[in-house]
């Protein structure tokens, strides 16, 4: 309590003073008065009202041009603290980052309590990065460090120190600081949170023309503050927040001293994502048949900020559609909507009907029956994004490399459109571009970056200048590749014939339902006879290009 009454006399001081001032010379005005004769002070007194308008107007105008063109009103900052009890965020609110939460907790047991760590002579962590993908949770995972520390939390976008003129984001910068500091006195600790800190973290460039001068400013003042902070009389951590890659910001900002743990914020996995969509799904009111297994099977990759936006975006549809409660169909179309975007209408003649329904049946029984890793979300003869149709593959679970067998029938997926054409009208279209695209670019890595081709050249050749190539190199490396695509062709055309009738059949539905999901697919499938194969019998499917 002494404390917040010094920090509340110290930062009032100013005021103080004026407040005496000006009683001492009210006092001294009205014994004046009293010496003067009746009819001066009459006088005086009349003339007080316009005397008082005058002065105040001048320093009304005075104080104006001194903020303005002096002290610059484009500093000034206007954050207040933000109560731990006013963020209300526990650990337990942030659902998966487990590891993440463990570097945090750790950081909370030092804010908590330093004496044990000053007797040996260590220091407090003065700075932690969280590095992640966007909508993962790094702002939320700070907030819970705040509230378990129960401290003022201070945040800020880099954004806001950023302006046209050189030396107002250093102000600002400075005016961060001394407020966390001023908290931490009074409070016992302070966090500082920047978000998006690659807007003034990354790194510092130089030009005779004076560009950057602005951020390089403002991040020298950061890196001053950092390394300033005495954790003997004050208690600031600092925690910032980025969607880049550290390579991007300055060596000097992530130095130790500086930002001394780099805690990395990766997307949920399966038993995560399916916490969150059964903590989002409660604040809805939805069917007892959802299920959230399933949901969370067809939302690999997808962050926490993606899965909320699912939920919001099927409520949304049941409002439109005048239900009162939420079903799958409601967050199934709401999937599509975010995945695929809002659907064209594209008026398409019979023929282009029929071809592009071929096209994208060619696409979706390749995926289904001999894709190792990926099963079809979505099939689809409507118009997406300018496209007359689209098949959207979804992954069967988190994968972080690719094998070989992935790559091949990644190829053998992207021209089985082509070649359902070809079968069934003994013509192609201008619809294959972007497959044929997509395949020549995986087999030229495979080649030329991966060591995956069949000649045995081993390394990454993309690495060699073009020009310090010999002729003969690049034109093996090159008949590697066209040969990987000519094997795959072989092989997707062959096993498109030998499954003709499923290709068929798809085609049809599509032509009748439009668009087909995979528990439709499937049920299609099923009435051909076809099955999806077991994990030992994909190599057998996808051994071409041998």
């Amino acid at each position: 309590m002494i404390r917040k009454f010094k920090l509340l006399l110290r930062n009032n001081k100013i005021l103080l003073i004026i407040v005496s001032i000006v009683l001492i010379l009210i006092v001294l005005s009205i014994w004046g008065l009293s010496k003067l004769e009746s009819f001066y002070r009459i006088m005086t007194i009349a003339m007080l009202p316009v005397n008082l308008l005058v002065s105040f107007t001048n320093a009304a105008a005075f104080v104006f041009m001194y903020v303005l063109f002096s002290r610059s009103g484009f500093e000034k900052l206007k954050k207040n603290k933000i109560k731990a009890g006013d963020i209300a965020v526990s650990f337990k609110e942030v659902i998966g980052l487990e590891s993440a939460k463990r570097e945090a907790f750790e950081v909370v047991q030092l804010i908590k309590d330093r004496k044990q760590l000053q007797k040996i002579g260590g220091k407090i962590i003065k700075g932690i990065l969280l590095i992640g993908p966007p909508g993962c949770g790094k702002t939320l995972l700070a907030k819970a460090i705040a509230t378990e520390c129960k401290v003022p939390f201070l945040s800020m976008a880099g954004s806001e120190f950023v302006e046209v003129f050189v030396g107002v984001g250093a102000s600002r910068v400075r005016n961060l600081f001394k407020k966390a500091r001023e908290y931490a006195y009074a409070e016992g600790a302070c966090i500082i949170f920047i978000d998006e800190i690659e807007v003034i973290g990354r790194g510092r460039s130089f030009s005779y023309m004076g560009g950057g001068e602005e951020i390089n400013s403002t991040q020298n003042q950061l890196l001053v503050e950092m390394d300033g902070l005495d954790n003997k009389k004050s208690n600031v951590i600092v925690i910032a927040a980025t969607n880049a890659d550290d390579s991007v910001l300055d060596k000097a900002l992530l130095r130790p001293g500086r930002f001394d743990r780099k805690i990395a914020i990766t997307l949920p996995n399966l038993k995560e994502r399916e916490r969150l969509f059964g903590f989002y799904l409660k604040k809805v009111k939805v069917v007892p048949e959802v299920k959230v297994c399933r949901l969370a099977k067809k939302a690999v990759y997808k962050s926490p900020a993606d899965i909320e936006n699912i939920i919001k975006e099927a409520a949304l549809i049941a409002v439109r559609k005048k239900k009162e409660v939420i079903d799958i169909k409601d967050l199934s179309e709401a999937m599509d909507r975010i995945d695929l975007g809002m659907e064209t209408y594209i008026d398409m003649t019979p023929k282009e009907l029929g071809m592009t329904a071929y096209h994208e049946a060619g696409h979706a029984v390749a995926i289904y029956l001999m894709h190792p890793t990926d099963d079809v979300f979505k099939v689809t003869v409507k118009s997406h994004h300018g496209s007359l149709g689209l098949v959207a593959p979804f992954p069967k679970e988190e994968l972080q490399i690719e094998q070989r067998e992935e790559l091949l029938s990644d190829i053998m997926v992207s021209l089985a459109g082509y070649v359902a054409e070809k079968i069934k009208y003994n013509t192609t279209t201008t619809g294959v571009s972007m497959d044929f695209s997509h395949a020549m670019t995986t087999a030229n890595n495979m080649v030329w970056k991966v060591g995956m081709g069949n000649g045995g050249f081993v390394g990454d050749f993309s690495v060699i200048p073009r020009k310090e190539m010999s002729q003969s190199l690049k034109e093996k490396l090159n008949n590697e590749t066209i040969s990987i695509i000519n094997s795959c062709y072989a092989k997707i055309e062959e096993f498109l014939k030998t499954n003709w009738d499923a290709v068929d059949a798809v085609a049809k539905k599509l032509i009748s339902e439009k668009e087909l999901d995979f528990d439709e697919l499937e049920e299609v499938m099923k009435t051909v006879g076809k099955r999806k194969p077991k994990p030992s019998e994909y190599n057998a499917l996808v051994g071409c290009a041998e």
